[in-house]
């Protein structure tokens, strides 16, 4: 490391940014802009040699679908909504999504020492109204669905918390019980239980697909408004499951108002919320504070 910089001076290098960086707020704290990029630590270099790709295509085609929905006058083209995703597209308040640009290094590596970089998006606010995240979300979930048809080799792989806690949530019921068990809440033990009971029923949220699985976080909205999706959290899983997960921490820790999941009361939205809920509660320590409000908003 340099000494004005907490990133590695190897990584300024080969991503070929000066050592000038500056904090980046939100996320986990630990982001920097360097330049006109943002380096963010603890990424996985087998997770990122196939999702960066996948998300720098879709960058490129969505700021296109974009550069000619708007034209000249900045009003949405017919052209362009005629488009394959583009009456889509502008599903998502302001007219379109974008996703941040992935960043390779000098050499071609997506990761560098744990370090990877994306295109640093200037003048945006965080995204905290639930209807704009829920609408990009779906646009973004598919286009995911239609890029990526298969299961990418590897996401089987990680070990980090959220992965475990995924596994434990789809895996089988017994296990799932065993593991919430050690929460010692009542009420996560009956959303396992209500679980086991719509398996029996026939009932579940849909098919797999890679998702967003930390979206309520992680998108901004670029000086026009246009929302920008940040730092993918990559899932193999229904697309109702990660929209279930983006309504529930928007309320549990972005403010949004709780009758968000009224509406997940019943059916396929009642397993995918839960299965959500137990997601984020097996992802945390027992005795955790935030276990204590995810049961709370779904009690």
């Amino acid at each position: 490391m340099t000494s004005s910089s907490p990133v590695p001076a190897r990584v300024l290098d080969l991503f070929a940014v000066p050592d000038d960086v500056r904090p980046l707020p939100g996320g986990q704290g630990r982001s920097v802009v360097a330049g006109d990029l943002v380096l963010s630590p603890g990424r996985d270099a087998v997770t990122q040699d196939w999702l960066s790709p996948v998300l720098a295509r879709q960058a490129v085609a969505l700021d296109l679908e974009l550069a000619g929905a708007t034209g000249a006058t900045g009003a949405p083209g017919v052209a362009a909504a005629a488009r394959p995703g583009g009456l889509v597209a502008r599903a998502a308040r302001g007219g379109a999504v974008r996703i941040a640009m992935p960043i390779p290094a000098r050499d071609g590596s997506w990761v560098v020492d744990g370090w990877a970089a994306s295109r640093y998006e200037p003048d945006t606010t965080a995204c905290t109204d639930l209807d704009v995240l829920v609408a990009t979300g779906r646009v973004l979930h598919a286009r995911l669905a239609v890029a990526v048809t298969e299961r990418p080799a590897g996401l089987g792989d990680r070990d980090d918390r959220w992965a475990v806690a995924d596994r434990l949530v789809w895996g089988s019921v017994q296990a799932l019980g065993a593991a919430v068990a050690a929460y010692g809440s009542a009420v996560a033990d009956r959303w396992v239980a209500e679980l086991c009971g719509d398996e029996q029923g026939g009932l579940g949220p849909g098919p797999d697909q890679l998702v967003h699985g930390d979206l309520a976080g992680n998108v901004l909205l670029d000086g026009h408004g246009t929302p920008v999706v940040i730092d993918l959290a990559p899932y193999w899983r229904p697309a109702l499951w990660a929209e279930a997960v983006c309504v529930l921490d928007a309320v549990v820790w972005h403010g949004a108002d709780p009758s968000a999941l009224e509406g997940w009361r019943h059916g396929a939205r009642r397993q995918a919320v839960l299965r959500a809920a137990l997601f984020r509660v097996l992802s945390e320590d027992p005795g955790s504070a935030l276990v204590a409000d995810v049961v709370r908003a779904l009690a």
